[in-house]
């Protein structure tokens, strides 16, 4: 096993993410700014589309994480039949689930039960189609609605919270199942859809915009809410959640949806059509 893989299980991941979580909400200018810096130098950010494009004009780090774009700077595809991509990230994996199991990588694959918590919100899913992002600390970390969807309920899943760069999920076993993590669920036109949040070490704070903070706290068991009394409706393109640093969304949908062609490590971004609803189950 590779020392860089060895790490991901001996390290202590909710003990470094607290402390992460503390410091990138620092507002001493000297060290918010240093950590900043180092980012935008480090990974090219684009801060041209950010609504406040002076990186240091943030009040901490984590406030310049989850920057709003300025108007514009996304479009959502005009077919109100495509499916949208949630996020700016990268392309991990996508296609069918095939009878329930869905590719990691490399010969690795996982249940949508155990992704989601739950063996009977799995089922609408047995043959539909996945796609997981992957955002990299460069990327926009706002998540938005595929399609236009009414919020049934979510469910908070504990777990471990290793890293979802592409070297942990090509090494690590069921990696996005066993990742703390908070699954969204909604119901659209064509049937129910699922948004997971999937947390990262030292990146694993999720916050959604009907509920705010999601995690942390932490979870010890697995938390179900029903929100279908909550009247929560979100248009196609809305924004529906964030991550406090960054981590990876992986995209559920029932039979009926097509995905376009997507291949691994393609780049994608809000707003963008992966998809559309054919109302068949070709396979891909």
């Amino acid at each position: 096993m590779k020392p860089n893989v060895l790490l991901q299980y001996i390290l202590p991941h909710r003990f470094l993410s607290r402390i992460v979580y503390q410091a990138t909400r620092w507002e001493w200018a000297p060290w918010k700014n240093f950590l900043i810096r180092e980012i935008v130098q480090r990974y090219a950010v684009d801060m041209s589309q950010a609504a406040q494009p002076d990186p240091f004009a943030y009040q901490h780090f984590n406030a310049f994480f989850t920057r709003k774009l300025k108007a514009g700077a996304r479009a959502a595809d005009p077919d109100p039949q495509a499916i949208l991509s949630p996020a700016d990230g990268r392309i991990s994996q996508s296609g069918r689930i095939r009878d329930g199991r869905i590719f990691q990588a490399k010969g690795q694959e996982y249940s949508a039960a155990e992704l989601l918590g739950d063996e009977a919100a799995a089922a609408p899913f047995r043959n539909g189609s996945f796609v997981t992002i992957y955002l990299s600390p460069r990327d926009y970390h706002r998540v938005h609605m595929p399609l236009e969807g009414k919020l049934t309920g979510t469910t908070h899943v504990p777990g471990r919270i290793f890293s979802v760069a592409p070297f942990a999920v090509e090494a690590i076993p069921r990696l996005f199942a066993r990742n703390e993590r908070l699954v969204c669920h909604f119901q659209g036109e064509h049937g129910p859809f699922v948004s997971v949040m999937v947390g990262a070490i030292l990146v694993s704070s999720v916050a959604t915009v009907w509920d705010g903070m999601a995690i942390p706290p932490y979870a010890s068991d697995i938390i179900r809410n029903d929100c279908r009394g909550r009247d929560v409706t979100l248009e196609r393109f809305a924004e529906m959640a964030r991550f406090n640093m960054g981590s990876t969304v992986i995209l559920l949908l029932p039979e009926g949806y097509t995905l376009d062609e997507l291949v691994p490590q393609q780049q994608v971004m809000v707003g963008q059509r992966i998809g559309t609803w054919t109302g068949t189950s070709a396979e891909q």
